[in-house]
């Protein structure tokens, strides 16, 4: 059997750069208060870039003073094509100041224990985090535990309130709300229908049929069916993808979208232009989303030096409208 390659460490490139360990140490981690002249620090950073070296996340870590993996908590959240944007601009502002963005969905080990496994020092939620469970994060070693709270609940609510005020404006004055399958007890779908309510209740409107709305036509229909015996004429969905999916229920019976029901979807993915009809939705600037978080988690790692505002969760919703509603 061939034997594996061992793996290249620090000795190995003080070797190569005819310097001490502790000098690569200085030099590779940037230390600061240490004089390195510059002929000794470039080759370092040759010898490290010839022999491929990448030092471990615990040898950073222990250098550093804490780890550089960020961990973002998705307990139960539809994962929508929207949510992956956000997820993926995250990441990447993260990168910008050396962090990694490490994921975590309902399934799988506790929260805690995955913390203390890949050493977090930030966990991050898109719900609020009870206190035992913030408590636990933080004797697993997190330093920073930055959970939705009320900021975050105020502005789910606002896009509900958006979406229904749209929607009553049009002239109709019944309102069904559509709950994504698998997911309706969850924290953030139920704010969303919470904001559409409570536009209804201020019109002096009836609260919104809710349904729950699978990605399939057949059982979209049958959705369809209910609001249509309590003559509802327009549909808020808690995103694009369960609005698409009652586009499809509509198809199905017979009737259209805006005549017969208008419909309204959230995040504006890219299907969302090309539905039949074309998809009313609610947008987000998921770029700048990510870098707000990002800064967020930065400041309280220390990162950054400059004040940073509060995390208000969504950032600026903003409404597209085209030919469903």
């Amino acid at each position: 059997m061939r034997r594996a390659p061992s793996r290249i460490t620090s000795s190995d490139v003080a070797r190569e750069a005819g310097v001490s360990q502790t000098t690569v140490s200085f030099v590779l981690n940037g230390t600061r208060g240490q004089t390195i002249p510059e002929e000794t620090r470039r080759r370092v950073l040759e010898a490290a870039k010839r022999l491929d070296y990448r030092p471990r996340a615990s040898a950073r870590s222990l250098a550093a003073g804490r780890s550089d993996v960020v961990l973002l908590a998705l307990p139960g959240v539809p994962i929508s094509a929207n949510l992956s944007r956000f997820i993926e601009q995250f990441a990447a502002a993260l990168a910008e100041y050396g962090l990694s963005l490490v994921t975590h969905l309902a399934e799988g080990r506790p929260l805690p224990d995955l913390c203390a496994a890949v050493d977090a020092s930030a966990v991050v939620s898109l719900i609020p985090f009870d206190d035992e469970t913030a408590q636990a994060l933080r004797r697993a070693g997190a330093e920073v535990v930055l959970g939705a709270g009320e900021q975050g609940s105020a502005g789910l609510q606002e896009i509900g309130r958006l979406q229904a005020r749209h929607i009553i404006s049009l002239g109709r004055d019944r309102l069904g709300y559509a709950l994504p399958g698998g997911h309706a007890s969850q924290w953030r779908v139920q704010e969303r229908l919470r904001g559409v309510a409570a536009e209804c209740a201020d019109s002096g409107l009836a609260e919104p049929v809710a349904r729950e709305v699978e990605m399939d036509a057949e059982a979209a229909a049958l959705a369809v069916d209910d609001w249509v015996a309590e003559s509802v004429t327009g549909v808020c969905a808690y995103n694009d993808e369960t609005a698409i999916a009652v586009l499809a229920g509509l198809h199905l019976r017979g009737l259209r979208a805006p005549q017969d029901i208008a419909v309204i979807g959230v995040g504006d993915v890219a299907t969302a232009r090309v539905s039949i009809p074309a998809l009313s939705t609610i947008g987000f600037d998921y770029a700048e989303q990510g870098r707000e978080l990002a800064q967020a988690v930065a400041a309280r790692l220390d990162l950054v030096s400059e004040p940073v505002p509060a995390v208000e969760g969504i950032a600026r919703p903003r409404l597209i409208l085209r030919a469903s509603a």
